[in-house]
């Protein structure tokens, strides 16, 4: 489908990623703060619990990237559907154990930490692989699948907002925190079970891509080419910077709020200001690329983020003047964030115009290898700054914790988001009327072998 996509498929599209994210949040936001203060794993453990199971994921992408690619549709408007169909369920379940503290010893902790969220990792990629690659099929009008990419960030916002909300709340209303958790995961896992079921209802294969039969090529043919993709390439890198520097934002504010501002009940609120401006950002992002494009939108946003953290590290010096910087990191990232699926589906048209091969579970699992490194990172490297620091859960902190855990909330992804300025700024070249001319010759080619198809 080359025209408009309908608004309910775009709305149905963004509540996937609202159910997505009820589901992956919570182990971004709050898992590092349950293993270490209710399982009782040690911080530098837990930290290396995200390192090994995020890169592992990164893994699971690729091979399910690459089993989409090479998998013989379920019939017509099928390579990814059936694919979150089924993984639905299991994602849901496996949510929910990955929150329960069993009374093990500190090894079988440790063990059940890492088995249970790399179970969460297979069944994530499992349904938000096909999930992502969904929009070069859904759509090939470079403005549309700006707007899917909108609709995407604000669901994943949305989600983002709920979860940091109203997990908590349901986390603190049980006396026995390790309930609290099990309870709060099996809500928000059911609620996105049900989203993700109206998104797959809703949303359609539309554009439909004849693959050349590569039947005695080896799986990994596909990866080979991608590093002709220079624009894929630049925004991997990108977000290797911008994801990690999101994620430990994320994963640290709640002890930011603990221990920095002495009072764990602000995360909700700050949460309903600042990432309720992301609502702001993906609000302007389809009139800045309109006027401005896709690259220099992408570039303000690092730009206003990176400053927003910096100075935030030097000036923010109670709870308004927090959220006030809050707001400020957020709205840039938004739109960064919101145009990252949209550089991704570009990538895919880039690739297969340049290579002749199409290929949109590989180049959307590389991607997400990407991400899932950088979530990675966002997991270990605050685990590991608070062993090094000496942070002692559920205690007073000491000076040289404080200034550990000020420094992973603003300066690391301060410094990312600039450097990310930095990057696109000077080395993507693919620009919207540059995407525009490879659309419509690959399109001339498609069309001159089929009159040839014709003719024999």
């Amino acid at each position: 489908m080359s025209g408009k996509v309908p608004f309910k498929e775009k709305l149905a599209y963004g509540t996937g990623d609202v159910g997505n994210n009820f589901i992956f949040q919570i182990g971004q936001l709050y898992l590092l703060k349950f293993y270490t203060d209710t399982l009782g794993l040690p911080a530098a453990t837990a930290g290396l619990v995200f390192l090994v199971t995020k890169i592992w994921d990164g893994f699971v992408d690729i091979s399910v990237g690459a089993w989409i690619d090479r998998r013989k549709p379920a019939g017509q408007g099928n390579r990814f559907r059936p694919f979150m169909r089924h993984a639905a369920v299991p994602l849901a379940l496996i949510t929910v154990v990955s929150l329960t503290a069993p009374d093990f010893t500190l090894t079988g902790k440790t063990i059940w930490a890492f088995v249970t969220y790399m179970a969460f990792g297979v069944a994530y990629s499992l349904f938000n692989i096909p999930y992502g690659s969904m929009v070069p099929v859904i759509s090939q009008e470079s403005v549309e699948r700006a707007d899917l990419a909108a609709f995407r960030w604000t669901g994943s916002t949305t989600g983002l907002l709920l979860t940091t909300v109203g997990f908590i709340p349901i986390v603190r209303a049980f006396e026995d925190v390790r309930t609290g958790y099990v309870v709060a995961g099996a809500v928000f896992a059911l609620a996105g079970l049900l989203l993700q079921g109206y998104c797959y209802a809703n949303i359609r294969e539309h554009y439909e891509v004849e693959k050349p039969e590569r039947t005695k090529e080896k799986w990994w043919v596909n990866y080979r080419v991608l590093r002709k993709n220079a624009p894929l390439l630049i925004i991997c890198i990108a977000n290797l910077f911008t994801f990690s520097a999101y994620n430990v934002k994320l994963a640290v504010q709640v002890f930011y709020c603990q221990y920095t501002l002495g009072d764990i009940s602000i995360v909700p609120r700050m949460g309903f200001f600042s990432i309720g401006c992301i609502y702001a950002g993906v609000a302007v992002v389809p009139f800045l690329v309109r006027h401005f494009g896709k690259k220099a939108t992408f570039i303000t946003g690092a730009a206003i983020w990176g400053i927003a953290d910096l100075a935030a590290y030097f000036l923010a010096d109670g709870v308004l003047s927090f959220i006030c910087f809050a707001c400020a990191a957020f709205f840039g990232s938004s739109l960064i964030n919101t145009l990252n699926w949209a550089f991704v589906s570009d990538a895919v048209e880039y690739g297969e115009w340049k290579t002749g091969i199409r290929a949109e579970g590989t180049v959307y699992s590389f991607f997400t290898f990407f991400r899932k490194i950088s979530q990675a990172a966002a997991g270990f490297i605050p685990g590991l700054v608070l062993a090094l620091v000496g942070y002692v859960p559920n205690a007073v902190q000491t000076p040289e914790a404080i200034r550990g855990i000020n420094g992973l909330m603003f300066l690391y992804p301060g410094t990312l988001a600039l450097a990310t300025f930095v990057l696109v700024g000077w080395t993507y070249k693919l620009s919207d009327r540059k995407y525009g001319e490879i659309v419509a010759e690959l399109n001339t080619r498609k069309s001159a072998a089929n009159e040839w198809r014709k003719t024999v």
